[in-house]
């Protein structure tokens, strides 16, 4: 039964992607501000989640020099928060379907001299950023604008038959992807070969694999194996990040910053340290983009800590 209940969500999924990439390009965008709507509007539990957390991170954002003071309440935040996830839900289904030419023709990459640094030592690139913006188009991105693959690490679907939709849409671009679990082996054999991976670090990890850091005024758990990995292999970290810029358009801007130097002390003091200071370029970005981050999970579960 729980096979058949797999392969109707899966159908319903690729019946939605065709949909969303046989609407005219002028009427995508619309399309999926609508989406986002009617998202905020239906999702009450995620609604809730994301204003709760966004509430709680308010006060330290206004307070941070990055911050814009584009928005006002929680609740005009997490708004626009679903409006860009809608937006984005449509252009990966176009992606899907191979119209990904559209959306990277009008990207703006910064900092691509960061990244053509840290590769040219030949030592493999590990990128790390979070969900910014659209993340699945700012990783397909990679092959179309620096002529490179990445190997994304990627959580595998529960449901097999959507796994596979989504991993064809993921290597369609030329990237490959390595999953979470055992996932430390593989990666090790792509820095061998000096080759790049991509890694989101903001999802709220455990004792045992990540450090208490303070992100957005409030503990969090991050996760230590970028640090640990770069002790490790050498690798250089360089920190990217994506989002959406205002106006009609709404075109994508990939942003490359400067490799990320440890500080060289291998203890879980040095660790921690490490991973706070990485966790610094992402909460510094959220302060500038509010609404290009996804606020809809619980970064800080398990950390048991107030707003600051």
């Amino acid at each position: 039964m729980t096979r058949i209940l797999w392969a109707i969500q899966a159908a319903a999924f690729y019946l939605f992607t065709r949909a969303m990439a046989a609407i005219p390009r002028r009427f995508s965008r619309t399309t999926g501000r609508l989406i986002g709507h009617l998202m905020y509007r239906l999702l009450a539990r995620r609604r809730t989640i994301a204003i709760d957390n966004i509430r709680q991170a308010l006060p330290y954002m206004k307070r941070h020099p990055a911050w814009t003071g584009v928005f006002d309440t929680a609740e005009e935040i997490a708004l626009a928060t679903f409006i860009n996830l809608g937006t984005s839900i449509v252009e990966v289904c176009r992606l899907y379907h191979g119209k990904g030419d559209e959306l990277f023709n009008t990207m703006a990459v910064q900092g691509l001299d960061n990244f053509q640094c840290a590769k040219e030592k030949n030592l493999g690139v590990l990128c790390v950023s979070g969900h910014c913006g659209n993340w699945e188009l700012i990783s397909l991105s990679f092959k179309k604008h620096l002529d490179v693959s990445v190997w994304a690490i990627v959580r595998k679907q529960n449901n097999p038959y959507l796994n596979t939709i989504i991993e064809k849409m993921r290597m369609g671009y030329g990237n490959k992807v390595i999953y979470t679990k055992s996932a430390l082996k593989p990666m090790l054999g792509v820095i061998k070969n000096n080759g790049v991976i991509g890694m989101l670090t903001d999802q709220a990890a455990g004792d045992q694999n990540g450090v208490l850091i303070d992100f957005l005024g409030r503990k969090a758990w991050a996760l230590k194996a970028p640090v640990v990995i770069a002790h490790k292999t050498g690798v250089p970290v360089v920190p990217v990040l994506g989002y959406r810029e205002n106006g009609e358009d709404g075109r994508h801007v990939l942003l490359f910053l400067p490799e990320y130097t440890l500080c060289g002390d291998r203890t879980e003091t040095g660790i921690a340290q490490d991973v706070q200071a990485l966790s610094r370029y992402l909460e510094e970005f959220v302060c500038a983009h509010p609404a290009d981050w996804y606020w809809v999970h619980r970064r800080w579960k398990r950390a048991g800590e107030p707003a600051v």
